[in-house]
């Protein structure tokens, strides 16, 4: 991999949770300029947002852009429409089938508005805090579904067919497990209180505790050996 020049310009998709801040910190890292890209899909979990902006802010994003698209117009999720959030289930239960929190299509959606903020920005690089181990069985959380993407991504954009540039789809969690991911995050300097993992927040928008992102990042603390501040 080429290594980002003093200009070079990463956009980087963040949801304000702790994958995602833990991504924009290793672009950081790398030297690359980063353009932070997170949406407002009608998730129930809004609050995120807020943290997003601070994790931006905190690690000197040279802009956060908010999308506004209406994913809880179609519902089928249970982040988007009136359906429970799982409660409680064990590490076990979250490995098989997928869950009713995935939203149809939503990183494919997320990675078409960075595909399109990139080649404006004149960039190649997209970073995006997938993980294929600690995943909740999420279908657009494979390794070969970010393959795929980035194929096409190269043969739908202008620089692609002309030969300029080659897209890159970034995934440095991708083969990470959520202990390994918290042990990152704090080499990096993630301030783990900036960041929002919960599924169903209360009003307060304080976290349950129980829904399965709730469930997994207390795993990943817990075996990493650190308190989640």
């Amino acid at each position: 991999m080429t290594a980002p020049t003093s200009t070079s310009k990463a956009v980087c998709l963040l949801s304000g949770g702790l994958d995602s801040a833990t991504c924009l910190a290793l672009a950081r890292r790398e030297g690359y300029a980063c353009y932070a890209l997170s949406f407002d899909y009608g998730q129930r979990h809004r609050v995120e947002l807020e943290a997003a902006a601070r994790v931006a802010a905190a690690f000197g994003a040279e802009r956060h852009m908010v999308a506004r698209i209406g994913l809880d117009a179609f519902g089928g999720s249970a982040l988007t429409a009136d359906i429970a959030v799982p409660k409680g289930r064990s590490t076990a239960d979250m490995g098989h089938g997928i869950p009713s929190t995935y939203v149809p299509a939503r990183n494919t959606i997320f990675l078409s508005f960075a595909l399109a903020w990139a080649e404006v920005l004149g960039s190649s690089d997209i970073f995006i805090g997938v993980n294929a181990l600690d995943y909740s069985g999420y279908p657009d959380c494979r390794p070969e579904y970010i393959e795929a993407y980035e194929r096409m991504a190269n043969l739908a954009t202008k620089a692609g067919v002309e030969g300029r540039a080659r897209l890159k789809i970034h995934t440095p969690l991708l083969r990470l497990n959520k202990a390994q991911i918290v042990k990152l995050a704090q080499e990096l300097g993630v301030p783990f209180g900036l960041t929002h993992s919960c599924y169903d927040p209360g009003p307060d928008g304080r976290a349950c505790g129980q829904c399965d992102a709730c469930l997994l990042r207390a795993k990943g603390f817990l075996e990493a050996g650190l308190e989640d501040r």
